[in-house]
């Protein structure tokens, strides 16, 4: 509804991570420099964690929008709590293997696949913080595979701050010493709160109307603590409200308000 009202193109605020809309803060500037870091080193392990709603996908989005096709096979997974078995075949559906048979015919199938074409293979793992030290394991063993001194798979692990945790286990020592970059994305600072906000908004034509009050972006910030799907619910709900009031500025008093209500819009959700 404020599409029109506002004369934006698109939603600036939407839930769903879109790379277009990329916003290069210091932090995931510095986590896609490790991400290409380790893409450079073409073997292991590059791990980035944050929390819900931090960027880790849009991230992603962007990283994968801007490798070569030609050059490389990119298999996505997003895991829940699966066994390593389970693991094993949701890799080799990826990348187009067989998953039926047992492990060892699934792994040979996996192999096969790998070795075929010229093209680099990435598994990129989301929720990898759900993965059991098992099927950790067993991503390990995968990435022992190797074509002369080639290694043929690179995997990029994303998960919530528990995959640290996680990764942290004595039992997962040859894990960690295969990681060759790791980073964890924070919230925004409240400078780059305000900077995020603009650009979402100009990104999609804003050119100043509806403005932002003096303290009004503060407010958005600390009630969001700069995790950008948190900003991205607040400020679209604020512009809600600004269509239905006709506002052509957004103040600190209809932000204040709105976060209420999304407060206890959630409370009432976790009571039903």
């Amino acid at each position: 509804m404020h599409l029109d009202y506002y004369g934006f193109r698109e939603h600036p605020f939407l839930m769903t991570p879109d790379a277009r809309l990329f916003y290069a803060s210091t932090a995931h500037s510095k986590a896609y420099a490790h991400l290409m870091y380790g893409l450079a080193q073409r073997e292991g392990f590059v791990v980035v964690t944050g929390e819900v709603g931090a960027g880790k996908t849009t991230l992603i989005e962007r990283l994968c929008g801007e490798l070569d096709p030609q050059g490389f096979a990119i298999a996505r997974i997003s895991t829940s709590q699966v066994s390593g078995d389970d693991l094993l075949r949701l890799v080799a559906d990826s990348f187009g293997a067989s998953a039926e048979g047992e492990k060892a015919i699934v792994l040979r199938g996996i192999i096969a696949a790998l070795r075929t074409g010229e093209k680099r293979h990435l598994l990129i793992v989301d929720e990898a913080q759900a993965l059991s030290p098992t099927a950790l394991e067993e991503l390990r063993m995968l990435s022992n595979i190797t074509d002369g001194s080639r290694a043929l798979l690179q995997t990029i692990l994303l998960g919530q701050p528990q995959l640290r945790t996680l990764m942290g286990s004595p039992d997962l020592d040859q894990l960690r010493q295969r990681v060759l970059a790791s980073y964890h994305l924070g919230g925004l600072s409240r400078e780059e709160t305000h900077a995020y906000v603009e650009h979402r908004m100009r990104a999609v034509g804003w050119q100043g109307f509806p403005g932002w009050g003096d303290g009004a972006l503060d407010i958005v910030h600390d009630q969001t603590g700069g995790i950008p799907r948190r900003i991205n619910r607040l400020c679209s709900r604020v512009l809600l409200g600004g269509v239905l009031e006709q506002a052509e500025l957004l103040t600190a008093e209809m932000v204040q308000a709105t976060a209420e209500e999304l407060e206890e819009d959630l409370v009432g959700g976790s009571t039903g």
